[in-house]
């Protein structure tokens, strides 16, 4: 048995990306995450050498960390319909359908495109959620996770 200060901890997820500072981008703009300190973009006109390598986000709550990993190639996954299945994804949630249905055109405008679309009644099963890719081709889920006040 360990004790909890030897406990291995997650510090963040990890995304491949043939455009880092791309996919940093989506989801910094989509969460409201900040770079962390030396990853923020480079002036107008300046190399991004960051960019082509490694970024971090954090989320301003200290919850969560995304980071980005430069990659020569990536096969997307093609989930659900092909052979490479998703491996991954990340669950993303609002406080209401109301929400849920106006971050769907945050979403859309931000290069992210619907895969699939569960926010209708359905008698047998109350979970409503909306599946999206990336621009890099990610999956990732929006649903609805009522907060408790």
């Amino acid at each position: 048995m360990t004790d909890d200060a030897s406990r291995i901890r997650m510090v963040q997820t990890v995304l491949d990306s043939t455009d880092a500072r791309r996919l940093a981008e989506f989801y910094r703009s989509l969460l409201g995450f900040t770079y962390a300190e030396g990853d923020e973009p480079p002036p107008a006109g300046q190399p991004d050498e960051h960019g082509r390598d490694w970024l971090v986000l954090r989320d301003p709550r200290g919850e969560a960390q995304l980071a980005f990993q430069q990659v020569e190639r990536l096969r997307a996954p093609d989930w659900p319909d092909g052979p490479v299945p998703q491996q991954m994804h990340l669950d993303l949630s609002v406080d209401s359908l109301e929400e849920l249905r106006n971050q769907h055109e945050r979403v859309l405008a931000l290069g992210g495109r619907l895969l699939d679309d569960r926010d209708r009644p359905d008698p047998d099963d109350d979970e409503r959620f909306r599946v999206y890719r990336d621009p890099e081709g990610h999956p990732f889920c929006v649903f609805v996770a009522e907060r408790d006040h």
